[in-house]
């Protein structure tokens, strides 16, 4: 028996994404739509202009949306994905957990919060006990899970194969593609023909969530890695794929060799979303490239390559898929992992 779910924030890019995985997903059934009291009340179709590669799913296109308030979701809904803007998720999640609603958001509001995991499932599902301590402390019948920043979560699988080797500092400069800003977050004349230097509060989301994803959960509260994160983060006239150059100094002198080893046997996890190979390592020096390459895995690969030994440990490049990977794919990941724990 499926699993009935609802999409907070439906009928933006990310919500338009968390509605393409979850039509055909074999765990989940979508149940409720919600969207801005403006919306509340039409069907989707007429709610939301559709921008996704597929076409509109028919039972989806012709469900009521309803407003963003518990009141108005079925009781029955055991699981609801946010892809609220932050302002928005920050007042009205706790909401939806204070009235037993189990939430994986997106949204970047209280990802660093002590007693909220902020949870790749393949680098650390243990972090999932925090959830116990949540409940615990803020008297919560629901849970609240988040994934990272859609930048965060592209180099950290690849620094987590890493940390093996003594991970002591990591820079990084990204190029992200115009998709991580939404549908109206760059205009075609501010990108085209250009780079754009700088994305507000994005380097300082890879700086600080970095260390929470790879810090050691001891039961009751998470300790951040001690590696020390500097991030340089540009947008790009791509379209969906950020990719990005990352320099990570090391305790120990790995060869290349065993680098992309350590790339290539990081491990995944049994959950319908994770693909087979988490990390997938290219021996030519030029790729992988967001176009060629963002797709592995069904959009939920990390892609790695142009490895090269530094004078204090390796450089290479790595890409994802910002909205698959990125966004939504990560937070229907992030629901197995709360159905496989039995969370919900």
């Amino acid at each position: 028996m499926s699993t009935r779910v609802g999409v907070l924030g439906a009928t933006g890019a990310v919500g338009q994404r968390l509605i393409q995985l979850l039509v055909p997903h074999p765990e989940f059934e979508i149940a409720a739509l919600t969207a801005s009291e403006s919306s509340a009340g039409r069907t989707y179709r007429d709610a939301a202009k559709w921008r996704v590669d597929t076409p509109i799913p028919d039972d989806i296109a012709d469900l009521t949306v309803v407003g963003t308030d518990p009141e108005d979701v079925p009781d029955d809904v055991e699981l609801l994905f946010s892809s609220l803007p932050s302002d928005v998720g920050a007042a009205v999640e706790p909401e939806f957990v204070e009235a037993g609603y189990v939430v994986s958001s997106n949204s970047s509001n209280g990802r660093m919060d002590e007693d909220i995991p902020l949870t790749i499932p393949e680098v650390n599902a243990d972090h999932l006990g925090l959830l116990e301590v949540q409940r615990d402390e803020r008297g919560w019948d629901g849970a609240l899970i988040k994934n990272p920043n859609c930048s965060t979560i592209t180099m950290v699988p690849t620094l987590a194969a890493l940390d093996q080797f003594g991970l002591e500092r990591v820079d990084v400069s990204t190029l992200q593609a115009v998709s991580g800003a939404g549908y109206s977050g760059v205009t075609s004349m501010e990108i085209i023909d250009n780079v754009i230097p700088h994305i507000g509060g994005e380097a300082t989301k890879m700086e600080t969530e970095s260390r929470k994803l790879l810090g050691s959960f001891d039961g009751a509260e998470v300790t951040l890695h001690d590696a020390d994160v500097s991030a340089s983060c540009n947008r790009v006239p791509t379209l969906d794929g950020h990719l990005e150059n990352v320099w990570a100094d090391l305790e120990a002198d790995p060869s290349i060799e065993a680098v992309a080893e350590a790339f290539e046997s990081y491990p995944g996890v049994d959950l319908h979303s994770s693909p087979d190979r988490l990390i997938e390592v290219f021996e030519e020096p030029d790729r992988p490239q967001p176009r060629l390459d963002r797709m592995l895995g069904d959009g939920m690969a990390v892609s790695a390559g142009g490895i090269e030994a530094t004078t204090h440990g390796v450089q290479f490049n790595c890409l994802a898929h910002n909205t698959m990977r990125g966004a939504a794919g990560a937070s229907v990941l992030n629901g197995e992992l709360l159905l496989e724990e039995g969370y919900l």
